[in-house]
């Protein structure tokens, strides 16, 4: 049985200072990354015109797999979200140990990839080895993350309002463009056409990694005010706003651009902001840098955080329960943090981005597929198992999630072996 901390003895615990606000602000700085300045040229190519539906398709493909998290973070809302749930479905250690070393892996990794990426965009401003980025970059994020959640999350909220900002000033630039929408609305409806349909589909495969990032909010659940209810609304929320974002950009984008041509471009949101103002790029390349060091920030969040909950919960050997510790200045659990600089430089300094990003979704539908299956468990079992005070979902729900991460997750290492 689940039974929460003691929360009469606040010794050695996280400081819980972030409201729903910001907590949404953080789910959209895990989602609202680098991503989509990369991808919408990239979903334009398979699906056309359409590239807008197929971040709808994605979001909904998305939607059971966030619900499935959001019930799980109200029944269970600690650090090292995802270890916790396996535990309580399965009750297997080894099992559970498994899963929150694949969470710490795939945050360190997604942390990596985006640190080699930080450093093709610093150089394009500044000449400086690539290691020396790579660690200079980890060292600062960490430090970030060492001295505060509340200061940490502050910071990534302001980034993420600064990535958004970014995508508003491409639909501000391409109004003219989204104004026209009405008039040309019949190359939007792919009718009965089997070939726009399946174009569409392809599309939302590539655009589903694009709301990847959900799932890291519940590693902070022992760092938010009144848990239950708001760590569960975070989640919905936070997909809901980065669906209207993303079909927005992405609308504006097809209307502005043609397709074909969209899908040539490496930088696609910069050709277009050069396209329609005359202007370069180097505005939009400076927001891809902010979106790029704020998905890293979040990331070694993360993975301390999970490192930590994996600690307090004595989910791990007993030689690494000293990740457990929280400094009583910052309230923050500095060993973990370190350790998680130290993987991420490692892994940084040792693979390709594509490699990294590759491994990342990978895991991360493993891990998806996992947790789907630990709320089937849960929801069959119930009388073992607490309530869901902010969210219930049907059984079919992670049902769903797990059949369609399986999926994704087949057709993933297929592309990866190849």
């Amino acid at each position: 049985m689940y039974t929460p901390d003691n929360p009469g003895n606040p010794d050695n615990q996280l400081r819980r200072s972030l409201t729903l606000p910001m907590l949404i602000l953080y789910g959209l700085g895990t989602t609202i990354g680098g991503g989509i300045y990369a991808l919408v040229g990239k979903v334009a190519a398979r699906a056309g015109m359409l590239a807008p539906l197929s971040f709808v398709a994605a979001a909904l493909l998305s939607a059971f797999t966030a619900l499935a998290f959001a019930e799980l973070s109200s029944r269970y809302p600690k650090s090292a979200g995802e270890a916790v749930y396996v535990q309580q479905a399965f009750n297997k250690k080894s099992l559970t140990l498994i899963i929150g070393i694949l969470v710490v892996l795939n945050g360190c990794i997604s942390a990596a990839a985006l640190a080699n990426g930080f450093v093709g965009y610093l150089q394009v401003f500044v000449a400086i080895p690539d290691w020396v980025a790579i660690v200079a970059v980890t060292l600062a994020l960490g430090l970030l993350a060492i001295w505060g959640i509340g200061q940490s999350v502050i910071t990534a909220a302001v980034i993420t309002l600064v990535e958004i900002a970014g995508l508003i000033l491409i639909i501000w630039v391409t109004r003219s463009d989204l104004a026209s929408f009405p008039a040309r609305l019949d190359e939007f409806n792919p009718g009965l056409n089997s070939t726009m349909w399946l174009g569409i589909l392809s599309g939302s495969f590539l655009a589903f990694y694009a709301f990847i990032g959900f799932e890291d909010m519940v590693n902070i659940a022992e760092e938010v005010k009144d848990v239950e209810r708001n760590l569960p609304r975070a989640i919905i929320v936070t997909l809901a706003l980065t669906t209207l974002i993303y079909f927005l950009v992405t609308l504006a984008a097809v209307l502005a651009v043609p397709p074909e041509q969209l899908g040539q471009q490496s930088a696609p949101l910069t050709y277009i902001y050069a396209f329609k103002t005359g202007a370069d790029g180097t505005l939009i390349s400076l927001i891809s840098i902010f979106a790029i060091v704020n998905g890293g920030l979040i990331q070694m969040i993360m993975a301390s955080r999970v490192l930590y909950g994996m600690s307090r919960q004595s989910l791990v050997p007993a030689q690494l329960t000293f990740m457990a510790d929280i400094n009583p200045r910052t309230q923050t659990p500095i060993k973990a943090t370190v350790l998680v600089m130290l993987l991420v430089s490692v892994l940084a300094l040792s693979y390709a981005i594509e490699s990294l990003a590759e491994t990342t979704s990978l895991m991360i539908l493993i891990i998806a597929v996992v947790v789907n299956t630990a709320l089937v468990q849960i929801k069959l079992k119930a009388h073992e198992h607490p309530e869901a005070t902010g969210i219930r979902v049907p059984i079919a729900v992670p049902i769903t999630g797990l059949i369609i991460s399986f999926g994704f997750a087949i057709m993933i290492a297929i592309d990866i072996t190849k």
